[in-house]
């Protein structure tokens, strides 16, 4: 049976041997999902998988992240975008990644170390900027470049042409754009 997040947290708090696996049952699927949109490799995603199972046991307790899916999610989709990093370190000046290119250049110069406040405060900026907009378009622009979805996919499930949504997404980020250099970021 599948544990709640509460019974999940109180397994690693208590250091319980079977607290991976509940993790893994019941957030196994997000943490492939989220990986395998961003690398495309099964293999690759298996493995971001099992590095945020380690990296949940390696940081709780002291963290309790109340709730944990977020928190599991936003692990899986570090270690895939590292690794994703990691395996096309030498192509960066060809095609590259068209799920990362299409908001990196809007959200980039925020990479070292001594800009955690500043990924912080973008971070804080985005989230207004998408309470600020309307469900449909909020649900399509954190499908697209938080789980990783694709365009066909997500056109298919909100009942719009692939078109339509490739112009929301690019009308989003263009607000975006707008809105960031309003908040005082440098884009």
């Amino acid at each position: 049976m599948e544990k709640t997040d509460r019974e999940i947290l109180d397994l690693f708090l208590a250091r319980a041997e079977d607290a991976i696996e509940a993790l893994r049952v019941k957030y196994g699927r997000l943490c492939q999902r989220i990986a395998m949109n961003i690398l495309h490799s099964a293999e690759d995603a298996e493995e971001c998988a099992s590095d945020t199972y380690m990296a949940v046991w390696e940081t709780v307790p002291p963290r309790e992240p109340d709730p944990l899916m977020p928190y599991v999610g936003r692990l899986a989709r570090n270690f895939a975008l590292d690794r994703y990093r990691y395996l096309h370190a030498a192509r960066r000046s060809g095609g590259g990644d068209v799920l990362l290119s299409e908001i990196e250049e809007i959200v980039s110069g925020t990479d070292g170390a001594e800009d955690e406040a500043m990924r912080g405060a973008l971070a804080a900026a985005i989230s207004r900027f998408l309470r600020e907009q309307k469900a449909d378009d909020r649900r399509l622009f954190v499908r697209r470049y938080w789980y990783g979805d694709d365009v066909q996919s997500l056109s298919r499930e909100m009942g719009i042409r692939a078109g339509s949504a490739a112009v929301r997404l690019h009308r989003m980020r263009e607000r975006l754009r707008v809105f960031l250099e309003n908040e005082g970021f440098s884009v």
